[in-house]
Parts: C-alpha cells; sequence; structure tokens
C-alpha cells in the first residue's frame, strides 16, 4: 500500500499539468525572491562585513576587526543616543498602547459617529511624514504656533514659562517630547483599529452574563475584556516597541537630533555616522547593536507571554 501511495504521488508530480502549474508558480514568485535578495539578503549581510571593516565610500573596505564596536562603545554620545532611545521607547510605547486601548474601548461602544470618529483617529497613521512634519513644525513654533497660543489662551504658558514662548523644538528640556507627542497622534490610530478589532471578538454573552451577575463595567473590562485581548494587546505592545525603536523620520524632519543632542536616537545617530560623518564601520556596528537590542527585546517579551497571555486553548 505505501509503494501504492508513493507511486501515485511520483506519477502526480510528474504529470504535465503539474508541472505546468509548477513552472508558472515560479515564474510568478521569483520576482518577489529576487527583490527580497537584491534589497534585503545581500545588504544586510554586506552590512555586517562592514562592521568589522573601515570604509569612507572612497576605496575598498579595510579589515579592522572588533574596532568599530569598540570605538562605538566607548563614544559617549553613543550613550546619549542610546538613553534617548530607550525613554523614547518607553515614553511613546506606553502613552500608544494606553491610549489606543482606551479610545477602542470608548468607539467600541453604539454612539454617534462612530464610524466618522474611527476614520479620524487613522487618518495620521497614514499621512506621510513630511506632511505631518511641516504641520507640527508649525504647531511647535514658539511665536506664530497654535499650542503656545493654546496653552496662553488658557492661561496656561505663565505657569511654564513665566508667560514667555515654549521653544518646544529648540529647547533640551522639551525637544524629545515634542518628537514624542507627534509620534502618539500620528500612531494611535493604527493601535486603535487593532484594540477594536480584538474587542469585536468578543462575545456579547459574556457581558450579559457578567451584568446578570451584578459585576459594574469597570470590573467586567479588567476581569473579562482585558484577559480576553490578551493576545491582541501582546501584539501591539510588540510592534509598538519594534517600530518605536526604529524611529527616524521625525526626528530627522524636526530636530536632526538637537538641540544638544537632546533627541538623537540610536537609528539617528546611525545615519549621521554613515552619511555625515562617512564612517560606514561604526554606522554598521551601531545598526547590528540595534538589531541586538531588538531581538533580546523581542525575545524576553516572547517568554513573557506565557504569563499573561490567555489563549483560547
Amino acid at each position: 500500500m505505501s509503494s501504492h501511495f508513493q507511486s501515485s504521488k511520483s506519477s502526480n508530480s510528474n504529470h504535465p499539468a503539474r508541472q505546468y502549474e509548477t513552472f508558472w508558480a515560479w515564474v510568478f514568485i521569483l520576482p518577489c525572491l529576487l527583490g527580497l535578495f537584491v534589497f534585503t539578503y545581500i545588504p544586510t549581510f554586506s552590512s555586517l562585513g562592514l562592521s568589522f571593516s573601515y570604509w569612507d565610500l572612497l576605496g575598498q573596505p579595510a579589515w579592522v576587526g572588533l574596532d568599530n564596536y569598540e570605538a562605538v562603545l566607548s563614544d559617549p554620545l553613543f550613550w546619549r543616543a542610546f538613553g534617548n532611545t530607550w525613554f523614547f521607547v518607553l515614553v511613546s510605547g506606553v502613552l500608544e498602547v494606553v491610549l489606543g486601548l482606551g479610545l477602542a474601548v470608548v468607539l467600541n461602544q453604539a454612539i454617534k459617529g462612530q464610524s466618522w470618529f474611527r476614520a479620524a483617529y487613522f487618518l495620521p497613521f497614514v499621512t506621510p511624514m513630511v506632511s505631518v512634519a511641516i504641520v507640527w513644525g508649525w504647531i511647535y513654533d514658539p511665536e506664530y504656533g497654535v499650542l503656545n497660543w493654546l496653552l496662553e489662551n488658557l492661561g496656561l504658558l505663565a505657569a511654564f514659562r513665566e508667560g514667555e514662548p515654549i521653544a518646544w523644538l529648540y529647547d533640551p528640556s522639551t525637544a524629545m517630547f515634542a518628537i514624542i507627542l507627534l509620534r502618539v497622534w500620528k500612531n494611535v490610530g493604527y493601535n486603535l483599529i487593532i484594540f477594536l478589532a480584538g474587542l469585536q471578538g468578543v462575545s456579547e454573552s459574556i457581558y450579559e452574563s457578567a451584568r446578570l451577575d451584578g459585576a459594574s463595567p469597570w470590573v467586567s473590562f479588567w476581569k473579562l475584556t482585558l484577559p480576553l485581548i490578551t493576545p491582541t494587546l501582546f501584539f501591539v505592545v510588540m510592534v509598538t516597541l519594534i517600530n518605536a525603536f526604529q524611529a527616524f523620520d521625525s526626528i530627522y524632519l524636526l530636530t536632526q537630533g538637537g538641540p544638544e543632542h537632546s533627541t538623537d536616537v540610536m537609528v539617528y545617530w546611525l545615519f549621521k555616522n554613515a552619511f555625515e560623518f562617512y564612517k560606514i564601520g561604526p554606522a554598521s556596528a551601531i545598526a547590528y547593536i540595534v538589531f541586538l537590542v531588538i531581538l533580546v527585546l523581542t525575545l524576553v517579551q516572547w517568554q513573557l507571554r506565557k504569563r499573561w497571555v490567555l489563549y483560547e486553548e
């Protein structure tokens, strides 16, 4: 019986129609595989080699071993960027997750204009960052910005700076918070949509049973809603933190790492080393340090998920 099955399987694979389908499958898959190989695999392994080499974009790379990593790890500005990155990731990540979940819970209710609010919150996520940076650069303008005007009219400006305009993007004490606010505004809509999908997967009969047992909405949220959407929460937390570690465009467009390196993060510091200082080796080393940090963080989260993520089984 086994030999009959193997011969039948072999004959099916050699059938002209089967070979025809296989041929066209490879024809359609090959461009994607070629693009992946050329634009992902080759640059990835090339940058790994460059992280152990000296190269200034001219001439041939020269092997220097671990010198690039030693130079990066002994650079005080790298550690400044490293600290800024963790601050940025933790603050923006917590705000994006908490606000996304809170808005999703509200918009999951039967309220007037529900669809309009969902679209309005998601729209910033699909808006190009260049356009967003132009608008928010005007909002943060010290003299004519909407944010200072709003604080002044609310009587809050005097409490912050004794009536003086706040230079949001030009003051080391406020620049990072300004970038975080922009990022949260832009990305919270994505988390909102993902959380909505998770909330709508929870059966209404569970809430009806809880109400019959006298559970308040607050208790239902903590004891029912939150545990049931932990798989969605786990996904959102992982994606949010990974994306936050790769923050670049808002900083490049608004502050260029300043003032006084207060908004330098690791990916932007990588960019400056590569394309401003022409230190390709150290830049590649920074890239792999960022990769290792994200990998370790992801593995830790993946292990911790067993303690708090509740799956259907």
